[in-house]
């Protein structure tokens, strides 16, 4: 295992075609390629290193493992993958094509590295998960997973009755509101120039949420980086501690553009995501997707568990085609069962 990027040892790229490559070392990917290892699979994991939950200090709501810090788990699970003889590549996939078949007429990829490394594979599974696109507001994104927060299920206890605001980017930071009122009685709703109903009002009233329609200028914070107050248009400062955001999350689909795989905007802004079906599979054969690639909203727990349906389901149609070549063989050969 020579060399030591992204923070973690690196496995060489086999020679050969693999059973399976899997394009992103999280949670969905590295489950993925376990129960692909488990399956006596050749597996080969590219890990960018670049983890969506990196900035966070724990991994949370996932049983058993409740607080543990994200490189820790994605530590073990690395260990685990290769305990099986999967390997882990440290790099980033510049392009990924289908290839022509094998003279059995199998599905092959072929995946080129940004640092010229190519890798040719029966069948791919997506794992990029996504970006979060934050508002343009100056100072906030400084503070992204520590003081400012997405997720009252990955976050709302460890920012429990802290000053929060909500800054507002559409309808869902309306739902996002009433999820963080049941953190704290101290809670202001930033609209940002979003519509905000009578009707939603009333009822944000009537829960202690107040709302601030004057538009945001920019967030403050301490010389040690602790959010103080949100800075409004007008001059006057709201104090805060806690910022939560309902942000823009964008599949990671750098380098996988030549397998066309068909993707979906979210309504109001939301996000886009890849289109899956049943356990991961896409409309391209040989191709399935799992985690947060697809399910935007997947917390760690269910986009391991996503990883590991597709892991299972790309061992059995494997194992069909083995059985068709195998069979296929057979019958040139004059055996007959």
């Amino acid at each position: 295992m020579p060399g030591n990027t992204n923070e973690h040892l690196t496995d060489e790229l086999p020679a050969g075609t693999v059973d399976a490559v899997v394009i992103g070392g999280g949670a969905a990917g590295l489950n993925g390629a376990l129960m692909l290892a488990r399956s006596r699979r050749s597996v080969v994991v590219i890990d960018s290193g670049a983890p969506r939950n990196a900035p966070a200090d724990g991994v949370h709501g996932l049983l058993g493992h409740d607080g543990l810090p994200p490189q820790e788990l994605l530590r073990t699970g690395r260990e685990e993958v290769r305990r099986y003889g999967g390997r882990i590549v440290s790099g980033e996939v510049s392009s990924a094509v289908p290839a022509a078949p094998a003279a059995d007429g199998d599905r092959r990829f072929t995946l080129t590295l940004t640092d010229g490394g190519t890798l040719c594979a029966r069948r791919l599974l997506v794992a990029t998960g996504l970006r979060d696109v934050l508002p343009a507001v100056p100072g906030l994104a400084q503070h992204w997973g520590h003081s400012v927060v997405h997720c009252p299920y990955c976050h709302g206890w460890e920012v429990r009755d802290e000053a929060i605001g909500i800054l507002a980017v559409g309808p869902a930071s309306v739902h996002h509101a009433l999820l963080f009122r049941q953190l704290t009685d101290d809670l202001v709703y930033f609209t940002r120039g979003t519509d905000l109903g009578e009707d939603t009002r009333a009822r944000f009233a009537a829960r202690g949420i107040s709302v601030v329609d004057t538009p945001v200028a920019a967030v403050e914070s301490t010389e040690d980086g602790n959010i103080t107050a949100v800075r409004l248009t007008d001059g006057h400062a709201v104090p805060r501690h806690i910022l939560a955001v309902a942000t823009t999350m964008q599949a990671r689909t750098d380098g996988l553009t030549g397998l066309e795989l068909p993707m979906q905007d979210l309504p109001n802004g939301m996000g886009r995501h890849f289109i899956t079906g049943m356990a991961g599979t896409t409309s391209v054969p040989g191709v399935w997707v799992a985690g947060n690639a697809t399910d935007l909203s997947a917390q760690v727990g269910a986009a391991a568990a996503a990883g590991a349906l597709a892991g299972a389901h790309m061992n059995a149609d494997l194992a069909t085609a083995d059985t068709d070549a195998v069979f296929a063989a057979a019958q040139r050969r004059g055996i007959t069962v």
